[in-house]
C-alpha cells in the first residue's frame, strides 16, 4: 500500500491534554507504513519532552512537519486546503483553528475531532458538524448529544493511556506518614478545584497528616476566573508575573502549607513516577467532554480514584474499580464564561468528605479497587486509540 498523508491539525506538547492526544497519535503512527503524517502548528522543541529514541522515532514527522508550514506564508489568513485527511480539534462551535501563518486549513476530507463540555449546541455548530464526512467525538456523552441532534456521520473514539509509562509499580516511598491527595487538571470552574479545597479543608482538620498535592498549572485563559463564580472559595490569586499562585490560593482558603505541594508544570513522562506515591486521587469535576486524561492515567496507575459520576467519566466508571461520587446536584441552565452548562454535575462535598475517609480508614479495599482501575485502563491504551484513528482516516 502507498503511503497516505495524513495531517493533524493541532499542536503537539507533553504538556496539556490536546498536545498529549496528538502526540501520542504522532508517535503510534510514525513508523506506519500505511500512513506519513504531518502537523500542521509549529512544533517547539521546549513543549516535547521525550527520550532519545522516541525523539528519533518522531523526527522525520517534525521535519515533514516544518518544511510543510513553511509553505503555508503564501496562504496567510485564507483557507488552504490539502489533499489529504485533515484531523481537525473542534470545540462546540465547531470552527476550524488557525495554524501556522493564521492560516486555516481544510483536508480531502476533513475529519472533526471534538471534546466540547457544554452541551447546548447552537445551530451553526450543528450545521458545521453535519458538514464533516466523520466526527469523532472523545466520550460517549459527546457521542449521545450529536446523535440526538440528528448527526449519523459520528465515531466514538476514547482516548489512551500510554502502558509503558502507566502502571502499577512500587513506590519510592517518600512521605510514607503522610496520606497523599493528588489533584490534577487545567484550573476552571468545570475541573472542580473549588470541590477539592472545600473538601481538603475540612479534611485537614480530622487528618492533619493530609497533604494535598496539586498539578493545575496550564496555559493561563479567562476560564481561571470562572472559579470565583460558584462561591465556595476565595477568588483565584496570580502572581507577580502573571502565573496562579496555586499554594497562595490554598492558604487563603484555609490549608496550612505542611498541606499543600503544588507540583507545577510537569511534563507527561515524569508523571507516573509522582502519581504511585499517591494515596488517592480526586476528581470531582463537573464536566468532561472526553474521559478525562489525567484520571485515566491515576487510574492505569493502580491509585484509588474519586470520580464525579457524570459526563466523560462515565466511561471510565465500572463495578468497583474506583469511588464513584454518584450525588450529582443540577447547575443552572447559564453560567457566566462558558453558556449553557445545563447537564454538567455538582459533586457533593459531604459525598466527597465521605469517600476520602473510606479511603483513609480502608486502605486494603482501597488498593483493591485501585488494582481493579488499573486492570480497566489497560484496555483503553494509545495503541488502541491510534489503531481506531487509522480506520477511520483511511476509510474516509
Amino acid at each position: 500500500m502507498t503511503e497516505r498523508a495524513v495531517f493533524i491539525n493541532w499542536r503537539l506538547s507533553s504538556f496539556f491534554g490536546w498536545g498529549v492526544y496528538g502526540l501520542n497519535l504522532a508517535l503510534h503512527w510514525s513508523a506506519d507504513r500505511d500512513m506519513s503524517v504531518v502537523v500542521s502548528m509549529p512544533i517547539s522543541d521546549g513543549d516535547l519532552a521525550l527520550g532519545p529514541l522516541r525523539r528519533r522515532a518522531l523526527q522525520p514527522l517534525i521535519e515533514r512537519s516544518r518544511e510543510f508550514q513553511a509553505k503555508l506564508r503564501p496562504y496567510e489568513n485564507r483557507v488552504a486546503t490539502v489533499q489529504a485527511p485533515c484531523l481537525n480539534s473542534c470545540d462546540r462551535r465547531f470552527l476550524v483553528s488557525g495554524v501556522a501563518h493564521n492560516v486555516r486549513l481544510a483536508g480531502t476530507p476533513t475529519i472533526g475531532v471534538t471534546f466540547f463540555e457544554t452541551p447546548q449546541l447552537d445551530a451553526d455548530a450543528i450545521t458545521r458538524a453535519r458538514a464533516c464526512p466523520v466526527v469523532v467525538t472523545g466520550s460517549t456523552w459527546n457521542a449521545e448529544l450529536l446523535r440526538a441532534h440528528g448527526l449519523t456521520n459520528v465515531r466514538n473514539v476514547l482516548q489512551g493511556i500510554d502502558p509503558s509509562l502507566f502502571h502499577p509499580a512500587p513506590r519510592l516511598g517518600v512521605y510514607t506518614d503522610r496520606f497523599l491527595i493528588f489533584s490534577g487538571g487545567k484550573l476552571e470552574r468545570r475541573k472542580g478545584q473549588d470541590i477539592v479545597l472545600t473538601a481538603v479543608r475540612r479534611f485537614v482538620e480530622r487528618h492533619p497528616d493530609a497533604l494535598l498535592v496539586t498539578a493545575w498549572h496550564g496555559p493561563v485563559t479567562d476560564y481561571i476566573r470562572t472559579l470565583d463564580a460558584g462561591g465556595l472559595t476565595s477568588p483565584v490569586p496570580f502572581d507577580g508575573i502573571g502565573q496562579v499562585d496555586v499554594t497562595g490560593w490554598a492558604l487563603a482558603n484555609g490549608i496550612g502549607p505542611d498541606n499543600v505541594l503544588d507540583l507545577g508544570s510537569v511534563p507527561n513522562a515524569m508523571m507516573p513516577g509522582l502519581l504511585r506515591e499517591m494515596d488517592v486521587a480526586l476528581f470531582p469535576n463537573r464536566a468532561e467532554g472526553g474521559t478525562n486524561l489525567v484520571a485515566m492515567e491515576c487510574m492505569a496507575c493502580g491509585v484509588p480514584t474519586i470520580l464525579s459520576a457524570n459526563t466523560g467519566h462515565l466511561d471510565l466508571i465500572e463495578d468497583e474499580n474506583c469511588y464513584p461520587l454518584v450525588q450529582q446536584n443540577a447547575l443552572p441552565g447559564e453560567e457566566a464564561g462558558f453558556g449553557g452548562v445545563a447537564g454538567w454535575g455538582e459533586s457533593d462535598v459531604e459525598e466527597v468528605l465521605e469517600q476520602l475517609e473510606r479511603v483513609y480508614a480502608h486502605r486494603a479495599e482501597a488498593l483493591r479497587r485501585g488494582r481493579l482501575g488499573a486492570v480497566a485502563m489497560r484496555q483503553l491504551t494509545w495503541a488502541r486509540t491510534a489503531a481506531q484513528m487509522k480506520e477511520i482516516v483511511l476509510a474516509a
